[in-house]
């Protein structure tokens, strides 16, 4: 029998009555700054913002309502428009902040990914097999007396069980059924049953070395790009070395 290996973010509205007498009330009232009522300045913004001069802003408009002409106050729409304005600027601070940390990491992140292209990864995900031997790497479990190599589609449906001998270390997988014939090209995957006596004792996924023609940044992690179609997300991926020639 041929063996199968060859080798190894709304502002605060604010009305005032146009009165003297409902300005004189509102400063009367109006509670000192740093009270329970006033917005904590530990909670402001990182310094350089401009929502960490918000104590500032609220002394400037104390200061303008207590000096104002009281036979001429201002409208409490002016007030009101103070405060949208000065909302609405901070606001977009925080969101170019925001967009300038966003952007460093995305950048940072694919600078990452560069040393990844033109290596060969070995992966337990399904790789590509169009009729060249697969480079695997071979560890069965120690004292096992028989060791089988289970081939599974891209589905997970077993396909080929190998007896492969008690060796150990890198091999090259022919993808040939008992009677000579090639496995058709599609994506497969490699699992490993180690057995003592006739009872499996260890069962593990294959890795299988495969070149990597692109990286991408997704919500599972680094996803590698395989030829044939496949992929292989970073924690599937068990050894990284330069690719043979």
């Amino acid at each position: 029998m041929t063996p199968p290996f060859a080798n190894p973010t709304a502002p605060a509205r604010m009305a005032l009555n146009a009165s003297p007498d409902r300005v004189r009330a509102a400063q009367d009232n109006m509670p000192p700054l740093g009270s329970a009522d006033q917005p904590d300045p530990s909670a402001a913004p990182a310094a350089g913002q401009v929502g960490g001069d918000f104590q500032t802003f609220l002394k400037m408009l104390t200061t303008q309502i207590k000096n104002q002409d009281p036979l001429n106050p201002m409208e409490g729409s002016d007030f009101a428009v103070q405060l949208a304005t000065f909302s609405g600027v901070e606001q977009q601070v925080r969101t170019n902040d925001l967009l300038g940390r966003m952007a460093g990491a995305g950048l940072g992140g694919l600078g990452t990914l560069a040393h990844w292209i033109g290596k060969e990864v070995r992966t337990t995900a399904p790789v590509a097999f169009k009729g060249e031997p697969l480079t695997m790497q071979i560890d069965p479990a120690r004292g096992a007396d028989q060791v089988t190599l289970v081939t599974l589609d891209a589905s997970g449906k077993e396909i080929l069980r190998e007896d492969i001998g008690t060796g150990s270390g890198e091999v090259d997988w022919a993808g040939r059924r008992a009677d000579g014939t090639a496995l058709p090209s599609g994506r497969y995957s490699f699992r490993l049953e180690s057995a003592l006596k006739g009872e499996v004792i260890a069962t593990g996924n294959v890795g299988v070395f495969a070149p990597v023609t692109g990286a991408e940044l997704t919500a599972q992690g680094t996803r590698l790009t395989l030829p044939g179609g496949a992929t292989t997300l970073e924690s599937e991926v068990t050894a990284l070395r330069e690719r043979s020639s």
